[in-house]
């Protein structure tokens, strides 16, 4: 994919490009999070929490808004008093009864994993929170059989009202009622602190921030016409990760491989020796109007996630050997000539560093579709998959 880099460093040029808005609503991730905190508050929880902690809690999320549910399982911790698990579909696992609680988020409130685990979920009396859109076919479902429905705000821009765009939206109000159930310490002020970041990021990943002191538009280029591999140093990288490949394929239409140290070093540096890792060379006799050059495969680019030393979350100092891991990984690629771009979240709360790294690969996800002339926000390709499944 050739990026077109004066687009970069035109503003009015990618405000042009962008119909959708989705840099626009990237930049209000900050307020998403100030305005589902509200949300969140108006919905009145309290009859979530009332009864205290659940015996587990299973989150029901799909498509773009997949990760939130890994999101709150990084929040708990290994720690956690109680198990949270994700379901993606239908149904949901036997042992889930009145004791639990079941959260279901649908940006749209219309998709048909989260709808349906909610429903049953309400069938079998659990208690049950929903997040999406107000007056969606999950509103109606949670509030006809008790359970609390927190309303995403509506939005002027078409992406703002896309899942993935509104990651923050859907998030918080799951992230507040676990820290009201005790399940995590990402209380108020924590939130307030991540929305603050996020204006800080949003402010220096602007349009009008020329390339070369714009770190989402270097990435950006870097990540042109390559294989991204993104690989995170930990738990709170490891989600980043999985963020990151999901928009690199949605929005930049970029596939990408990820992993998360230490458990995927090896699968990782396998791939150094592979067809990926480096261009075969050049048949320098070739003559390119005569002769039937193959197109050389798109070399793959180590994209190094790496924490700030969490040594608030991980008190027993066990990140140094999962960095000692990044830092051998690194070298290697290295040494095996594999191009490697590294990003460091700041330090702060795990919620924090996770909303730095999140931040810079969507914005760069952004960039790379409006410099190659593709649409953010919708792929005619998934719009053919959903009316063939639907």
């Amino acid at each position: 994919m050739a990026l077109d880099e004066q687009l970069l460093d035109d503003p009015d040029g990618l405000t042009a490009a962008d119909p959708s808005g989705s840099l626009r609503a990237l930049a209000m991730a900050g307020a998403q999070v100030r305005m589902a905190l509200s949300a969140t508050a108006e919905a009145g929880i309290a009859k979530v929490v009332a009864d205290g902690r659940p015996r587990a809690v299973v989150v029901a999320s799909l498509g773009g808004s997949a990760v939130v549910g890994d999101i709150l399982i990084l929040m708990a911790g290994s720690g956690a008093p109680v198990p949270v698990s994700v379901r993606r579909g239908l149904p949901l696992p036997g042992w889930v009864g009145p004791l639990d609680l079941v959260v279901a988020v649908s940006m749209s409130g219309r998709a048909p994993g989260p709808l349906g685990l909610a429903a049953e979920a309400a069938r079998r009396g659990c208690r049950l929170l929903t997040v999406g859109a107000p007056r969606s076919p999950l509103a109606e479902v949670s509030e006809r059989t008790g359970g609390v429905h927190v309303a995403v705000p509506r939005s002027d821009t078409p992406a703002a009202r896309a899942s993935r765009m509104g990651l923050w939206s859907l998030a918080v109000p799951m992230i507040s009622v676990a820290h009201e159930l005790g399940l995590t310490d990402a209380s108020h002020e924590v939130l307030e602190r991540v929305a603050d970041r996020l204006d800080e990021q949003a402010d220096k990943y602007r349009p009008s921030s020329d390339a070369f002191v714009n770190p989402a538009k270097s990435l950006a280029l870097e990540l042109s016409g390559v294989m991204p591999v993104v690989l995170g140093d930990g738990d709170v990288t490891g989600v980043a990760a999985l963020r990151a490949v999901s928009m690199l394929a949605r929005t930049a239409r970029v596939p990408a491989m990820r992993g998360a140290l230490p458990d995927d070093a090896g699968d990782v540096v396998a791939t150094f020796d592979g067809p990926l890792a480096k261009r075969p060379a050049a048949d320098i006799f070739a003559d390119p109007e005569f002769d039937d050059v193959p197109a050389a495969s798109p070399q793959m680019r180590l994209l190094l996630l790496r924490d700030a030393a969490p040594t608030l979350d991980r008190p027993d100092g066990s990140w140094l050997e999962t960095a000692r891991t990044a830092d051998a990984v690194r070298a290697t690629a290295e040494d095996a000539g594999v191009r490697v771009t590294e990003v460091s979240a700041d330090p702060g709360h795990p919620l924090e560093r996770l909303a730095d790294l999140v931040s810079l690969t969507d914005f760069a996800s952004v960039y790379m579709a409006l410099a190659s002339g593709i649409d953010p926000l919708t792929s005619p390709h998934v719009a053919d998959l959903r009316d063939r499944t639907h």
